[in-house]
């Protein structure tokens, strides 16, 4: 049975929820690497270029589920809209910015403006579609926001190769630019749900909760675990966690229900989540720094190096995602990170000159594989376990896991590395990597349960003929 066409409101949604999606997206794949080139041109080293990643990440992972809350109470359309004037306004404060600086804060302030779209765009296309037409345009914004994670290091280094990184954040304005003019044309009236409350207390624990440590563990390179400078941003980070968890636990409309942690799978693969997605982002962060630091590629060809992870996931992610369908997730959530870390262990063998054909290639061939086998799954598990209802909260916290764990992974690279990205640290961190995908994959083999099997009455009935 085909979907039923749609209708041009429809279809003005679906291109502003994937333009709107699509530049967040773009933004956190496509500043890795852009990181040498801003390090040349402002100054710093490792540290700065962790500052440069991670202060986007924490105010965009921790507010992700107040934007949420958000756009319920004063309508989507006008959390979307805000959402997009403060991403183009931020992402010109870093195109101009003058001192590393003044880029890390408004990498910040980028993030609170990116926390907005997502949740935003989602509701927008589930308050215009039902149905199969509803499961279609889902499919057809993840497709789009696919896009930006392939396109993103490309693009980002013919950029920096040509008219340098300052532009990596100019050229938002013009996707941000379209998509306001298309939310004038629909001319949607917003949507609003009575009775839901934001619990802003939790948003601020949960910011100051993942501001300390992420900041202890990024400026102990430079002032030492024993600096009260450090000891005490990390004391009062784990204490205002602690307390975000107690006030989910006890708020009537907490940002984050604990009670779906009840659910198995859900526990189990947002717990996977947390490994896997820290292995990604490390992953990525680390193999474009250092080709580009110390192997000396350009920009261009660093993200080149990557596109077979890209290729891989196009072709392979929906066969592995049907195949999962049929057989159950557990397998391909526990063999998938498996067999990426083990890609990683393979490019341990990289030395100084690369050779990038027989060092790193097959270990990335062997990373896009397993990723592939992953994702899909993953996704099926953590959504298949909960109601529809409770889908939109469900995948905003699986949103939110994922982008906290690659923000705590990022912070965790220069204890790993050093203050100095060399060849040595290359290593560890490669290997650091490839354990938590291992981790991730026993994870998924030892809490996810694959669902019942139905078996159809005319089974049996054939069966007894």
């Amino acid at each position: 049975m085909g979907f039923p066409p749609t209708t041009r409101a429809q279809r003005l949604v679906l291109w502003i929820s994937i333009l709107a999606s699509l530049v967040s997206f773009l933004d956190s794949s496509v500043i890795n690497v852009a990181l040498p080139a801003i390090s040349r041109d402002l100054g710093g080293g490792l540290t700065t270029q962790q500052w440069v990643v991670d202060a986007y990440l924490i105010t965009l992972g921790s507010l992700i589920l107040l934007a949420g809350s958000l756009s319920d109470v004063l309508g989507r359309i006008l959390i979307l809209r805000a959402g997009l004037l403060g991403f183009g306004v931020t992402s010109l404060m870093c195109a101009f910015a003058p001192t590393a600086e003044i880029l890390i804060i408004s990498r910040g302030l980028q993030g609170i403006a990116g926390a907005l779209l997502v949740p935003s765009s989602l509701a927008l296309i589930t308050s215009h579609f039902d149905g199969p037409a509803r499961a279609k345009a889902i499919g057809q914004w993840t497709a789009g926001t696919t896009v930006a994670f392939i396109a993103g290091p490309l693009v980002g280094g013919v950029l920096v190769d040509s008219v340098g990184w300052r532009w990596v954040f100019g050229i938002n304005v013009v996707p941000i630019a379209v998509t306001l003019y298309l939310l004038a044309v629909l001319r949607s009236s917003d949507v609003r749900e009575a009775g839901v409350g934001i619990d802003y207390p939790g948003a601020v624990l949960c910011v100051l909760g993942l501001a300390g440590p992420v900041y202890a563990l990024i400026e102990q390179a430079t002032q030492g675990w024993g600096s009260p400078g450090i000891l005490l941003p990390l004391i009062l980070g784990v204490v205002c966690f602690a307390a975000f968890i107690w006030r989910q636990a006890t708020a009537k409309q907490p940002l984050m229900p604990l009670s779906l942690f009840a659910v198995r799978n859900f526990a189990a693969g947002n717990l996977a989540t947390m490994f896997i997605y820290a292995a990604l982002s490390i992953g990525g962060f680390i193999i474009v720094l250092f080709l580009q630091q110390v192997a000396g590629y350009s920009a261009t060809l660093a993200a080149l190096a990557l596109l077979p992870v890209s290729l891989l996931s196009i072709f392979l992610s929906a066969w592995f995602g049907s195949l999962a369908g049929r057989y159950g997730p557990r397998w391909f959530m526990a063999l998938g990170p498996a067999g990426a870390g083990l890609g990683y262990f393979l490019m341990v063998s990289s030395q100084v000159p690369v050779h990038y054909w027989n060092q790193l290639l097959p270990g990335i061939v062997l990373f896009g594989a397993g990723l592939s086998a992953t994702v899909a799954p993953l996704t099926a598990a953590i959504l298949g376990s909960i109601s529809e209802q409770q889908s939109g909260i469900g995948s905003a916290v699986n949103n939110a896991v994922a982008r906290v764990s690659g923000l705590i992974g990022i912070a965790f690279v220069g204890l790993i590395a050093g203050n100095q990205l060399d060849l040595d640290g290359f290593h560890r961190v490669l290997i650091a990597t490839g354990i938590l995908l291992v981790i991730g994959g026993t994870v998924s083999a030892l809490g996810i349960r694959n669902p019942a099997r139905i078996v159809k009455p005319t089974d049996s009935a054939t069966a007894q003929a």
